[in-house]
């Protein structure tokens, strides 16, 4: 585990034990009150237990060298996790609802909430910090899981605040069917945060396209694009963990011998790598160029050109990711 790793690993495990008495505290409040809306917010800190040790795990894997059997490394399991998570997130926002139901019909009426507001406002102020300095770091570091771990907190300082709220309303105005309202009101934001991580986690694992970076990438290439370099397509992006993985085929003039090929290569992986903040690996194959590659070739003093140049391809997210080579289609 690199030091990168071990300082993502130690910040989840603070998250890991926080959660255990942030979720104790709420317990206690929601005993002291019998409160559904604290009762929701209790839920939802389940889930923080949960998934913080399940963070905890992934972080560990991912850190983990390629190996034999997984010969792209072990990042993938960060979008498992949090898939999970977000599952669990999902569940708990349907245990509220229930909850919620269930005390309607039995016209359950909160106790005590004088305490209760104090020591759910004190949770709250706690997952605030937590959440945004996980948050912050997850995306510095390119961390999947504490960029979810840091939006679950924060979407559960949000609930919090609103729990609070509704508390001090029912203390004073003694409108106890108010308490239901607002706990299934956050059930479904919270049913609603669990699904947004469940897609994302799913828009990982099935590798779908990272359009935004890739039109980063097409931009850079445009902008620093030679004559040399015929064509660019097939781009393909993959994240494992923190980490990206870069397929592409490179198009050059067929008579370059195998050093100039080379060097064409590693300057155009050198100049994705110095310009795109995360860790990549690249797998690039070079192409030789064929006749139908004259129309789209910029090389002005080409010795073996059969055609005359006839359109320049732009580069962009669409085009650098189109599977087949460039030309002029007739």
């Amino acid at each position: 585990m690199g030091k990168a790793e071990k300082s993502r690993f130690r910040f989840h495990k603070k998250i890991a034990v926080f959660g255990v008495f942030i979720f104790i505290a709420k317990l206690i409040a929601w005993k002291l009150t019998g409160s559904n809306s604290v009762f929701s917010d209790a839920m939802e800190s389940v889930v923080n237990i949960l998934g913080g040790f399940m963070g905890l795990y992934s972080l560990y894997l991912s850190s983990k060298p390629k190996d034999h059997d997984h010969p792209y490394g072990h990042g993938k399991i960060e979008f498992v996790t949090s898939g999970v998570e977000g599952g669990l997130i999902f569940f708990s926002g349907i245990v509220v609802i229930v909850q919620t139901v269930i005390s309607l019909i039995t016209k359950n009426i909160p106790q005590r909430l004088d305490w209760g507001i104090l020591i759910i406002a004190a949770t709250a102020l706690i997952n605030y910090i937590l959440g945004y300095i996980s948050l912050r770091k997850g995306k510095k570091e390119n961390s999947f899981v504490l960029e979810s771990s840091g939006r679950h907190l924060q979407s559960d300082t949000i609930t919090t605040g609103g729990v609070v709220g509704s508390l001090i309303i029912i203390h004073l105005t003694g409108v106890y069917w108010l308490d239901a309202v607002v706990a299934f009101i956050f059930a479904l934001y919270i049913i609603r945060i669990g699904i947004r991580i469940i897609r994302k986690s799913v828009k990982g694992i099935m590798d779908e396209a990272d359009l935004p970076l890739l039109q980063f990438i097409s931009k850079l290439l445009s902008r620093n694009r030679k004559a040399e370099w015929i064509d660019i397509h097939n781009m393909r992006i993959q994240q494992f963990g923190s980490k990206l993985h870069i397929d592409a085929h490179l198009t050059l003039p067929w008579y370059f011998e195998l050093r100039k090929a080379h060097e064409e290569m590693r300057e155009l992986i050198i100049l994705i790598a110095e310009n795109t903040p995360r860790n990549i690996e690249f797998n690039i194959h070079l192409d030789d160029c064929r006749p139908l590659s004259c129309g789209i070739c910029q090389m002005k003093d080409c010795p073996v050109r059969l055609d005359s140049f006839q359109k320049k391809i732009p580069w962009n997210a669409k085009t650098i990711s189109q599977p087949e080579k460039h030309h002029v289609e007739n």
